[in-house]
């Protein structure tokens, strides 16, 4: 076995992962505790070193990948993912790059790649965007008749909330995320007109109870095709591994037939 072999089955293992999640866990602690002034004015110098072993640790994992994948580093999105999170950590704070010293929190990110649960329901997000699409698209549409009709209907008495169609948008989304939409907004709109309850109770009832739950359905389905997919390849791996044992069985006892023939 060669040295990248080694270094790519070192790098692989349980051990490594759960060192690296353990330090990533360690790290979004030794951020969080930054944030308070009273503890960075009695050991501020402790907690900067140990911010930065985290990041030595980070970056010698990342060194560690691509020396034993090479170019296939780069051909992982995970892999990528985890590059640029550690790399925004790395550029300078100084000389206007101050803000991006805020942006070192997303280390924390990392546990994304490390964990093979979230992992799952990250896939299982992206592969559902296309879908998802299509759902934004009809709510996007939905929303603008809506606007424009509660713009027309509500807008002379409640510029406020209706007097635009930006305002109606606005208000509207209040109204689908039921966000105080009762005593807030209906409910005073409906003592100017009280026959406004038959705009906004069919809107909640397609925007907030059958479009949001068809953006859930997506999501789930795809969560559990990313498993299913998951499962599959981890099956066709065990079934290799035990094809090549079988073969590798059946080489010794050819040999040991023939060492018994000469």
């Amino acid at each position: 076995m060669t040295f990248t072999q080694k270094l790519t089955h070192f790098m692989e293992s349980a051990r490594v992962r759960n060192t690296v999640l353990a330090v990533i866990l360690f790290n979004a602690v030794i951020l969080g505790i930054e944030t308070s002034e009273p503890i960075m004015a009695r050991a501020g110098g402790l907690i900067v070193l140990l911010d930065r072993l985290c990041l030595a640790v980070f970056v010698i994992e990342l060194l560690a990948k691509l020396i034993a994948y090479r170019t296939r580093f780069f051909r992982d999105g995970w892999n990528i993912f985890d590059f640029v999170i550690v790399g925004i950590s790395l550029v300078p704070a100084a000389q206007g790059f101050s803000a991006l010293r805020a942006l070192r929190i997303l280390r924390v990110l990392r546990i994304i790649s490390v964990a093979p649960n979230l992992r799952r329901v990250v896939e299982g997000f992206v592969t559902a965007l296309p879908g998802m699409a299509s759902v934004f698209l009809l709510m996007a549409l939905i929303f603008y008749i809506a606007a424009v009709m509660a713009t027309k209907l509500f807008g002379d008495a409640f510029p406020e909330w209706f007097g635009t169609l930006g305002a109606s948008g606005y208000s509207l989304f209040q109204i689908m995320t039921l966000e105080s939409w009762s005593m807030g907004i209906v409910r005073p709109v409906m003592e100017v007109y009280p026959q406004a309850w038959m705009f906004f109770l069919p809107f909640i009832m397609v925007t907030t109870f059958a479009v949001v739950n068809l953006l859930v359905g997506l999501i789930v389905n795809s969560m559990q095709d990313a498993h299913q997919e998951e499962s599959v390849a981890s099956t066709d791996a065990y079934r290799a591994g035990v094809e090549d044992k079988l073969e590798a069985l059946e080489a010794k006892i050819d040999q040991l037939i023939a060492a018994k023939k000469d």
